[in-house]
């Protein structure tokens, strides 16, 4: 045991020892894990409060000084930059969610909105819906449908119609058959071929020809008689050395044999045209039936009043008259106050062969003439004798023409004749003696001739037939006066103011060349005649059909902010419908019934447009200037309408309107794109025309601009200037905008002359003007274009106009002026304005302030060439002579618009005058 315990005793020391060391190593590792580094954060913390926050080395520090090395500050700026924009995204997103928030707002409003209106559009439709079968209601009950009249076939007779007591007794109501021309018929006719007449081999060769060549124009003529409304029966002029005729008899046994004439002769006229002024009465004691007689002679016992007519002479058979060497209607007095050159027929046998026995010339021979013939002699006598005025009266002649007993003959050759009238203001017409020849070829030789060269007709004898008279108010061309007033002959004429001269001699020369002086003219004024009696419209004149160029369109035309702006200009709300044509004028058939006298008479004045006329000695002739019918069917259906007649019907003037650009080029595409282009956005355009001038079609790969309106390339016959002005039947508004392919022109001058020209319908309304001036030194008229106060001419490159004026241009004026424009290609704006001036008597109307339109930097134009000026004061004055006078009018009225707000050139703020 004690070994045990000493040896733990002596051996203990070393294991405490051991035990010491341990738990010491153990203190100091626990001291240095833990209390080292909570002394030393402490030591270290308190050196960087001591040295100020800028001094702080371990702490929190800003501006990222913890990063000094360089590749450590890229990192941190990048770190910053991907900050910020995840900052700014998060952001953008939550502005996104309140707006898509806000608009399913909206989208749920807008629905809603949408059923709301699509039950009111239900409603709308219903309504309108029930209005209009309301109106159709309303239009059947006041309007009952029509039937097209029953038509009499030729191989039927009419038992309702009874014959007339006596071959006197005819009547339009007793003899014509109605039923065989309806008013929609166009009223046909048929012409009996003269060289089956019985009498063919008797007929003046040059009067068959000229009828025949009439007819062939004639647009009413059918070769189907079965259809046929009236028949035309030829039956004189005969031959002078014919001889025998035949006799009445066998006259009337070979009129009944024609095909058509089915036992009475009814709708057939029997036509005489007489060239000379002995013209033998070929029907007289002839037993016609119920065919009318159209002749220049006839005597009281043979004149049925109200259905034959007295038709002028055939003086120019084949031949044109000649107007320039027709006399101008200025001055207005001339060297002879009246003139007359004549030698009395007393007895047949002093002046005629041997005539047939029982003949109309055989029954007057034993008449004698009475005393007012003698009294007329020995009052121009004495008159002449005055010396109060230079006249000149002849009462023998050396070379008297072959005329009728008791009638004046005429004296020498017709050259002779004309020569002494066109120095004459007054030319007398002396009716024949007995007072039964109602009217003579003679007294319509002598008519005619005054007529033709501006000698106002003094007619002594109111008994006389003139021709046509029952539709043409002879007063207004000629003077009518009793023979018993033929002392007081020279106070009447002296009387007649300047002015009066003037407008008879306009009105007289207007009744020759509408109706008289060419054969086809007569033709077709008889026609006209007989047509207006039965109150059947006029056949539409003819528009020019457009032969289309194919083109394709490019893109999308722009439309510039400055040319679109239209202020206040607009002519009511801009309508988003396709593009509309005129609206239609429907007097149609009424017009013929109601206006026919005004009509015949309507010389250059006034206007007045309506689809037909209801004379018309077939158009062209009958459009001439009759102002209040030019017998057009405008706008393909057969209306059309003005102004004038808008405001006077109910509802007051036309509402909405557009107008048709029509547009002149010639080999200028790319000047011509332009200007297409500058059309885009344009209100109220209903379409464009543009005519190719040019033989060379357009580029296959010329792309044309899309104005969203149809733009229509004609194809033209020949390269002319007068195509501008061809009514071609593409046109579909009254309105015409002509504009040259160079011409610059903003939508609100283009607006603003629309809306002046709707208020004056009748005039040519534009934007240059130009004047005439008369040349003292050379005694004849200049063309002038330097801006002046006055003007007298707007130029039709820039200019509206109605379709009206296309027809007239085009197939009334006459065809030496259009041959004139063709031969200079030139002037056709000057052409237009003369006719317009012509017909309307006012002068054009010019609109805005501007002096130039041309585009600069365009092509160089015609108007560039030295000597276009030289042709234009050829024009004027060729104009001139062929017109008779000068048509154009002065004015300084001008048509501005305060709206435009124009800066007025100083020199020329004199000129203007504001509306």
């Amino acid at each position: 045991m004690q070994r045990n315990g000493g040896g733990v005793g002596a051996g203990g020391q070393p294991w405490v020892l051991r035990r010491v060391r341990l738990t010491w190593l153990s203190f100091m590792l626990f001291f240095i894990l833990v209390f080292f580094p909570l002394i030393a954060h402490y030591y270290l913390t308190t050196i960087d409060e001591a040295g100020g926050p800028d001094k702080r080395i371990f702490g929190p520090r800003p501006g990222g000084e913890l990063c000094e090395a360089k590749h450590v500050q890229d990192l941190c700026r990048i770190r910053e930059s991907v900050s910020e924009e995840l900052l700014q995204l998060e952001a953008k997103r939550q502005e996104l969610n309140g707006e898509i928030a806000r608009l399913n707002l909206r989208i749920e409003a807008c629905k809603r909105s949408i059923d709301s209106a699509k039950q009111d559009l239900l409603q709308l439709k219903n309504v309108i819906s029930q209005t209009e079968h309301s109106y159709k209601e309303l239009m059947a009950q006041n309007q009952p449908k029509l039937s097209l009249p029953v038509r009499l076939l030729p191989d039927k007779e009419d038992p309702g119609l009874p014959p007339p007591k006596s071959g006197r007794s005819c009547r339009l109501r007793s003899c014509f058959d109605y039923a065989r021309c309806p008013l929609t018929s166009g009223f046909p006719v048929y012409v009996y071929d003269t060289g089956s007449y019985p009498w063919a081999d008797y007929l003046d060769p040059l009067v068959k020809q000229a009828f025949a060549a009439s007819v062939k124009n004639n647009i009413y003529i059918t070769d189907n008689p079965s259809i046929a409304c009236l028949y035309l029966v030829l039956v004189g002029e005969l031959q002078e050395s014919v001889s025998p005729l035949p006799s009445p008899s066998e006259l009337e046994k070979q009129l009944k044999a024609l095909p058509y004439w089915r036992s009475d002769g009814h709708n057939h006229v029997l036509v005489h045209l007489s060239r000379k002024s002995m013209t033998q009465n070929f029907l007289y004691n002839v037993s016609t039936g119920r065919a009318a007689v159209a002749q220049s002679t006839f005597l009281e016992q043979q004149y049925r009043e109200g259905f034959d007519l007295v038709v002028s002479p055939l003086v120019h058979a084949l031949t044109e008259p000649n107007f320039l060497e027709v006399p101008p209607q200025v001055p207005v007095k001339r060297k002879y106050l009246f003139t007359f050159q004549g030698e009395r027929v007393e007895s047949l046998r002093s002046s005629l062969q041997e005539a047939p026995p029982q003949s109309f010339e055989e029954e007057m021979e034993g008449d004698p003439p009475a005393d007012y013939d003698d009294r007329i002699i020995g009052t121009l006598k004495a008159v002449q004798d005055s010396h109060l005025d230079q006249v000149l009266v002849e009462f023998t002649c050396k070379n008297p023409r072959p005329s009728l007993p008791t009638e004046w003959a005429l004296c020498g050759e017709r050259e002779d004749r004309l020569e002494v009238l066109k120095v004459s203001t007054f030319g007398l017409v002396i009716a024949p003696g007995d007072g039964q020849l109602v009217a003579s070829a003679g007294c319509g030789m002598r008519l005619f001739e005054a007529l033709e060269v501006g000698t106002i007709p003094v007619v002594l004898g109111d008994h006389s037939r003139l021709p046509y008279h029952q539709f043409i108010r002879w007063s207004e061309a000629a003077i009518i006066v009793p023979k018993p007033r033929v002392t007081e002959l020279h106070f009447l004429l002296r009387s007649l103011s300047d002015n009066d001269m003037l407008a008879m001699r306009r009105q007289g020369r207007f009744l020759w060349e509408t109706y008289f002086s060419t054969s086809e003219n007569v033709l077709n004024t008889l026609l006209a005649s007989i047509r207006t009696s039965i109150q059947v419209p006029a056949a539409p004149i003819k528009e020019e059909p457009v032969h289309e160029i194919p083109h394709k369109a490019g893109k999308l035309a722009g439309t510039d902010a400055n040319l679109a702006d239209n202020g206040d200009l607009d002519l009511g709300p801009v309508e988003t419908e396709p593009p509309y044509a005129s609206p239609r004028f429907l007097r149609n058939f009424t017009y013929t019934a109601a206006d026919t006298y005004r009509a015949w008479n309507q010389a250059p004045g006034p206007f007045h447009l309506f689809p037909h006329t209801p004379l018309d000695p077939v158009l062209p002739s009958e459009a001439k200037f009759l102002g209040s019918g030019t017998g057009f069917r405008p706008i393909g259906g057969g209306t059309g309408g003005s102004g004038k007649e808008f405001q006077a019907a109910l509802g007051g003037n036309v509402p909405r309107e557009q107008f048709t650009v029509v547009m002149l080029t010639y080999e200028r595409e790319e000047v011509l794109m332009n200007s297409l282009e500058r059309l885009n956005g344009l209100p109220y355009l209903n379409k464009v025309v543009v005519v190719w001038n040019s033989p060379k079609p357009p580029s296959d790969d010329l792309l044309w601009p899309d104005i969203g309106l149809p733009i229509v390339v004609v194809r033209t016959e020949k390269n002319s200037l007068n195509n501008r002005f061809l009514p071609w039947d593409a046109v579909e508004t009254e309105a015409i905008l002509s504009i040259d392919d160079d011409a610059h022109l903003r939508h609100d001058e283009i607006m603003f002359g629309f809306r002046v020209w709707r208020e004056a319908r009748d005039r040519i309304v534009g934007f240059p003007g130009r004047y005439h001036a008369w040349d003292v030194n050379h005694q004849s008229w200049l063309y002038n274009s330097n801006y002046s106060c006055e003007l007298s001419m707007v130029l039709t490159g820039a200019a509206f106009f109605h379709k009206y004026y296309a027809y007239l241009y085009s197939y009334v004026m006459p065809q030496a002026i259009r041959d004139m424009v063709d031969e200079y290609i030139n002037c056709e704006d000057i052409a237009m304005n003369f006719l317009v001036s012509h017909i309307t008597r006012k002068p054009p109307i010019k609109v805005t302030s501007r002096w130039t339109f041309r585009c600069p930097g365009c092509p160089q134009a015609l108007s560039h060439d030295d000597s276009h000026f030289h042709e234009r004061h050829k024009c004027i004055n060729f104009f001139v002579k062929v017109y008779g006078y000068m048509p154009l009018l002065y004015t300084q009225f001008r048509v501005d618009s305060v709206l435009f707000k124009t800066r007025l050139p100083h020199d020329k703020t004199k000129c203007f005058k504001f509306i």
